[in-house]
């Protein structure tokens, strides 16, 4: 074994021995946490473990920024920032311009982009979009790199469509018949999507067809982002963080309820109106309750708990009351996972493909597997 195995070995059996990782020092580190868009529900885990105090347990201090992911990319690479929530492609990329970034936990089990058509354009399959005016945000990011992987899963390129660049106003272009279909985040734009057609508020949209990324193609998405000095020098900091986030995040998909309420005082314009935080609080409380006495439940059966408190509530308010909630219950799916965080070398090989195929990389890494490790995943969570 390495001597960097050994020391991570070291780590892991120490977190099994003295339970979650602390940092050993009188003073909590102050580390400022790189984030990307904007406040939104679906930062959930980072709002409860700042609001539970699970950062502050581990030793950290923990300052919230947002910002591009291009630049968190290169503050975290300088080591102006040690953590950050960053994308796989953009790790990738970073990487393949000399940037020490390195991944170390997967946070997004599932990739979130999708394709997206009205079921009155008679797309029903990822081939039937040849010919047609496919809306994208633009060349870039997840959505391009998604939308390569599936149309490439399918025999397709870019050039056996219309690609037309629409920003990010897929449901308002999408409603008005701008374009056949749209590459969409497949937690967000859908669900608004079908909301304003069961409104009658979207044309001749009555419902949509959606064809998920993830169904053909293993891509990384958003995790944990440290660099090469900090795992040398500071390991106890990356374990310290991930078991705190690792910590939240579990907790946001049991009990999603509390996991939106938590994330209130940093989401303006989430909807809280006193009947819906008291009817939350309520299926919180009933939530905590299921746990204690469900121990151990499978992701099927968690899936269906959820529906089934979205099904309670949907008895009480309208979709656009609840569609913020919604969001963070078809963003839960694409979190759970048997084992949270862990990250595969096959989904990094093709994630790599991708990108050089889009021509964000000139060359494979020459060392693929430095970009990630499963080190620092938590002792309970099976490493």
């Amino acid at each position: 074994m390495s001597h960097r195995g050994s020391r991570f070995l070291l780590i892991l059996l120490l977190g099994l021995i003295f339970g979650p990782a602390v940092l050993a020092q009188d003073a909590p580190s102050s580390q400022t946490l790189f984030m990307t868009f904007v406040p939104n529900v679906q930062f959930s885990p980072v709002y409860i473990a700042l609001e539970k105090g699970y950062f502050a347990d581990a030793g950290l201090d923990i300052t919230v920024e947002h910002g591009d992911e291009p630049l968190g990319v290169d503050l975290i690479a300088a080591g102006e920032r040690q953590l950050g929530l960053i994308s796989g492609e953009q790790l990738l990329t970073a990487r393949g311009r000399g940037r020490p970034v390195v991944f170390v936990y997967e946070w997004f089990q599932r990739y979130p982009v999708a394709i997206v058509a009205p079921v009155e354009s008679g797309i029903e399959s990822v081939q039937d979009l040849a010919g047609r005016r496919v809306g994208i945000p633009g060349r870039f990011g997840a959505s391009y790199s998604g939308l390569t992987a599936l149309l490439a899963a399918n025999g397709m390129t870019e050039q056996d469509v219309d690609l037309q660049e629409i920003g990010y106003n897929a449901p308002e272009v999408v409603c008005i018949g701008g374009v056949d279909a749209a590459v969409v985040y497949i937690n967000n734009e859908p669900l608004q999507i079908e909301n304003r057609a069961q409104q009658g508020d979207c044309g001749d949209v009555t419902g949509v067809n959606v064809f998920p990324v993830y169904d053909a193609a293993d891509l990384v998405s958003n995790g944990i982002v440290t660099n090469e000095a900090t795992i040398a020098e500071h390991p106890e900091l990356v374990s310290a963080f991930v078991g705190a986030f690792d910590r939240a995040l579990r907790e946001a998909i049991d009990n999603p309820a509390e996991a939106y309420l938590l994330s209130l005082p940093y989401v303006e314009g989430l909807p809280s109106d006193d009947a819906l935080t008291a009817a939350l609080t309520t299926a919180a409380d009933e939530q905590t309750a299921w746990l204690a006495d469900n121990a151990g439940v499978d992701l099927a059966a968690r899936a269906v708990r959820r529906a089934e408190i979205l099904a309670g509530l949907k008895e009480q308010f309208d979709s656009d009351t609840l569609i913020q909630f919604e969001v963070l219950l078809a963003t839960i799916d694409l979190w759970d996972a048997d084992q949270l965080g862990l990250t595969e070398a096959d989904s990094w090989a093709l994630t790599q493909d991708v990108l050089l195929q889009m021509g964000f990389m000139e060359a494979p890494l020459d060392d693929l597997a430095a970009a990630y490790t499963n080190d620092f995943l938590p002792a309970a969570n099976g490493e």
